[in-house]
Formats: structure tokens, C-alpha cells, sequence
């Protein structure tokens, strides 16, 4: 008997199926990405505005660096460090008031450039102002966008103070009055207390009017603790953006990036990049989140939302309910807190979206579908849904993807 023969072949399988195994893996379909806006709001200062911050800026899953600079020469050497490693800019400078057509003509063509920022959170007195400053801006470049962000909604006294008589006047009545590209809206849902009731209530109708003006629209997550709102966990974070998503987003944003000093009782702390420079645990919350958000892109972008529902036994206010199964499904039930269920249809195919809205336990889902329904896995991955069993857990704050064509 031959033992170096007996012995040779074994191995050479072996190492046949090894060099195979890599192949199989790598062969596996996942959904193209795509490019999304992600903002780091109060993003590098000025002072620290080098090509290193930029990178460690980037390497956290950032695109966009939003922070207004002392003067024009302060804003130039910024745009200048970004471009260096592919980050974009906002650009906010007093000159940009003061000389709003030289000041766009100046930074209109550097490469960094993506849009303008003209205020934040604007009262519906302010519309004019800011409608006669978008025009001289855009009479100059018609390429960037001008940047407004929007208040969120809030009770009787609040809608008040903005000078309208509901959340929806507002939003429409800028839309009409400020011509802007796409809406933007802050609300951070997570305080001290638990969720505020009213926020999916926001994005039902700041999505629906967005929607009515066939305009995108970006929103936020918070990410620095201040004021009622506590330190970001991962199950916070995935539950703002996720939800953001599910509704139709197509611009995310986190305030804030660099933590800002403390000022007016909000007691800022453990933003991604601590007052000292340097970074604390939320700098790699949100970097996982955004690799994960990346990884899912291209379910997201450019997707048109066919209906958003909710489960549970009490629904957030303002939503409606989930009951009724799309064609390809047999069971969903979620039990628990509940869920968000968002049908989206993007590139000839449909999403069904299913987010856990409990970001402190962990949820029960039944899902059970015909074979031509797929579930997308968190880095992307394409596979047969019914590769799985029917039962699963679906972490705090955390998505379940499935698609179908």
C-alpha cells in the first residue's frame, strides 16, 4: 500500500476546497451601493481643519462637514484640506450674508463645495428674508444647494412661537415661500424620560409634505448627550436612522460631530469628538451605524415609499397601522413594543423595511414568505429568505430587510 499516496490526496482535496471556499463567498449577489448624504452637523472647526481630521472625518462614514468659518479665507483653506480626501463642505461665512453674489462666486467652483447654509430652525417670519437671500445666491449658482434646516413639531405654545397655526403651515409655507432644493428637519426623539410621542407623528407629515413638493428630504439622529437627551447607544442611533429610512429620507445627518462648548444650560458631552479632540465611544457607534447604512444604500436611495405602518399594542400618535400583508407574504407579526413597516420600490424591485421601535429590548418576529422573496442581510448580502426560520429576533432599534422583484 502506497501511505505517501493515501496520505497526498486527502490534502490536495482539502486545499482544493479552500481555494473554492473564498470563491463561493466572494460570488455572493449583494445590493449595489449607492451614494447617501451623511452630515456631520458642528463638524471640524476651523482651527483643526487639516487633512488628517478631514480623513479621520471620512473614516467614520461622513461625506458632508457642516461648520460655519470665523471669514472667507478661513472657509477656503477648509475646502481646500477636504478636497484632499473627498469630503464635502457646506459653506458658512459672514461673507456669505454681507456679499452673498461674490462670496458664491469665489467657492462656486472648488471641488469641495456642495451647498450654502443660511440658518438653521427659521420662524415662519423669517421666509422672507431668507426666500430674497436663496434667490441671490442661486442667481449666481444654480448648481448648489442652499441649506435651511426646519424646527420639529411640537405643542400649541411651540407652533406659536414659529407664528403658524400647525406643523404642516409651516412646512408648506416654506416650501412655497424659500426656494430651496430639498427639506430638512431636526427632532430627537430619545430623552431621559423615554421616546417623545410625537416624533413619528413628525415624519409622517414632514415626509407627506416633502412628498406633496416632490422634494427630498434629510433628517437627524442625535449623537451628542445634552440637555434631556442622554449619551447615544448603538440601539438609539440605529433606531433614529433606520426610521429616518424607513420614511423615506434620502439625506441623514448627526448633531453633532465635534462636541460643542458648553452654552446656553445644554451641557454638552461625548459628542464623537470630545471637546479635548479627541475621540470618545461615539465616534465608533456612529462609524458602525454608518457602515451599516452604507452597506444597505442602495435599498434606500432614490427609493420612492409606497406606505409606511406601524405595530403594537398602541401605535406612536399620528400613524396608522399595519393590516394588511403585501402580495409575497404570508406571516409578519411582531411582538413586543412593535414595529415600523416600510414597503419601499426602488430599481423594478420592493423593500419591505421592518424596524424594531423599541431601542431598549430586543423584538420577537414572525415572517414567512413565498421562494421568491429575499432578505438582505446587514452588509448587503442578497439570500433566500427562507434560509431562515420563520422566528427570529430582531435586536433594539435594528432593521429586517426582505425584497422581492
Amino acid at each position: 500500500m502506497n501511505f505517501k499516496k493515501l496520505y497526498f490526496y486527502p490534502i490536495l482535496t482539502i486545499c482544493a476546497l479552500c481555494l473554492l471556499a473564498p470563491n463561493r463567498l466572494s460570488a455572493q449577489e449583494k445590493i449595489p451601493q449607492k451614494e447617501i448624504p451623511i452630515v456631520a452637523w458642528f463638524g471640524i472647526p476651523e482651527e483643526e481643519a487639516t487633512v488628517e481630521r478631514f480623513e479621520e472625518l471620512k473614516a467614520a462614514g461622513f461625506t458632508i462637514n457642516l461648520r460655519g468659518c470665523s471669514n472667507a479665507d478661513q472657509m477656503e483653506k477648509a475646502l481646500d484640506a477636504a478636497q484632499k480626501v473627498g469630503v464635502k463642505l457646506i459653506v458658512a461665512c459672514p461673507e456669505l450674508q454681507s456679499d452673498p453674489e461674490n462670496t458664491v462666486k469665489r467657492f462656486m467652483k472648488h471641488p469641495a463645495t456642495i451647498g450654502y447654509l443660511l440658518r438653521d430652525e427659521p420662524l415662519a417670519s423669517d421666509f422672507p428674508g431668507l426666500s430674497e437671500w436663496a434667490k441671490r445666491i442661486q442667481s449666481v449658482d444654480k448648481e448648489h444647494f442652499c441649506y435651511l434646516n426646519l424646527f420639529p413639531n411640537g405643542p400649541k405654545e411651540h407652533l406659536d412661537a414659529l407664528g403658524v397655526k400647525s406643523y404642516r403651515e409651516y412646512v408648506s409655507r416654506f416650501e412655497a415661500e424659500v426656494p430651496v432644493q430639498f427639506l430638512s428637519f431636526d427632532h430627537y426623539p430619545i430623552t431621559y424620560n423615554g421616546m417623545k410621542e410625537e416624533w413619528y407623528e413628525n415624519l409622517e407629515e414632514f415626509s407627506d409634505e416633502a412628498k406633496k413638493a416632490g422634494k427630498d428630504f434629510w433628517a437627524f439622529a442625535m449623537s451628542t448627550q445634552h440637555w434631556k437627551y442622554p449619551h447615544p447607544t448603538l440601539a438609539t442611533l440605529r433606531l433614529q436612522m433606520f426610521s429616518d429610512l424607513a420614511y423615506g429620507a434620502q439625506g441623514l445627518q448627526y448633531f453633532t460631530y465635534w462636541t460643542p462648548v458648553n452654552s446656553e444650560g445644554f451641557d454638552y458631552q461625548f459628542g464623537p469628538i470630545g471637546l479635548d479632540g479627541k475621540r470618545t465611544v461615539a465616534y465608533d457607534l456612529v462609524r458602525q451605524v454608518n457602515q451599516e447604512i452604507k452597506a444597505l444604500s442602495g435599498v434606500f436611495v432614490g427609493a420612492k415609499v409606497l406606505w409606511v405602518r406601524h405595530t403594537g399594542p398602541k401605535i406612536p400618535r399620528g400613524t396608522i397601522r399595519f393590516d394588511k400583508l403585501p402580495e409575497p407574504v404570508r406571516v409578519l407579526e411582531t411582538e413586543g413594543t412593535g414595529a415600523v413597516i416600510s414597503l419601499l420600490e426602488n430599481d423594478g424591485k420592493q423593500f419591505l423595511a421592518i424596524v424594531n421601535r423599541d431601542y431598549e429590548a430586543p423584538m420577537r418576529l414572525i415572517f414567512s414568505a413565498n421562494a421568491k422573496v429575499k432578505r438582505i442581510l446587514k452588509d448587503g448580502t442578497i439570500v433566500p429568505a427562507n434560509a431562515y426560520t420563520p422566528v427570529m429576533t430582531v435586536d433594539p432599534g435594528d432593521i429586517v430587510i426582505y425584497m422581492w422583484e
